[in-house]
């Protein structure tokens, strides 16, 4: 689960992240939503497909975090927010916990509409969860591809592919729940 530090941290960035221009309020790009959602299912296609062939472990843990990035990319674009080029990655993680973590929770509170109470808890707690996997998938995916220690790579994507899914799963749930509401 996400801590509250954690979250206050995010808070801090955000504030910075838009005085400096690296994250900006703008009107929904409808081709570029369709660009960051084409690059998402690519993107995991082509992780299931490096996976299933066991060409590359590096590649399915790439493939499958740039599978959550483009399509958190989307949700922030459907919230109104551009993520800009640099430091895109740490930008894109803390916009989620600021401005996608709440309709998330909301979107998941949907789904378990038949026991609110007992919902409302798990839903915050599988918000976080997926938020806190897309912040570990970056920082597996950075140690992973930019160094060379000697790991069990298999091990790790095929977490990293299982992790891509359920945030896909989830993040195109909530994207249905935006288009609802407009």
């Amino acid at each position: 689960m996400l801590s509250e530090d954690r979250i206050k941290e995010a808070e801090t960035n955000i504030r910075a992240y838009l005085s400096e221009g690296l994250l900006k309020k703008e009107s929904l790009n409808p081709d570029a939503l369709r660009v960051l959602l084409r690059n998402a299912q690519e993107s995991i296609n082509s992780a299931e497909k490096l996976n299933s062939e066991r060409i590359s472990d590096l590649w399915v843990i790439v493939c499958s975090y740039y599978s959550m990035f483009y399509i958190a990319n989307a949700v922030l674009r459907k919230l109104g927010y551009k993520v800009g080029e640099k430091i895109a990655h740490k930008v894109t993680v803390d916009a989620l916990i600021i401005y996608a973590r709440g309709k998330l929770k909301d979107a998941l509170i949907e789904e378990y509409e038949d026991s609110k109470d007992e919902a409302l808890n798990l839903a915050g707690i599988k918000a976080d969860s997926l938020i806190e996997s897309f912040d570990q998938e970056k920082i597996k995916r950075g140690k992973i591809q930019y160094r060379t220690d000697d790991i069990d790579k298999q091990a790790k994507a095929k977490t990293s592919l299982q992790r891509a899914k359920q945030f896909l799963f989830e993040m195109n749930i909530l994207l249905n729940e935006l288009n609802n509401k407009n």
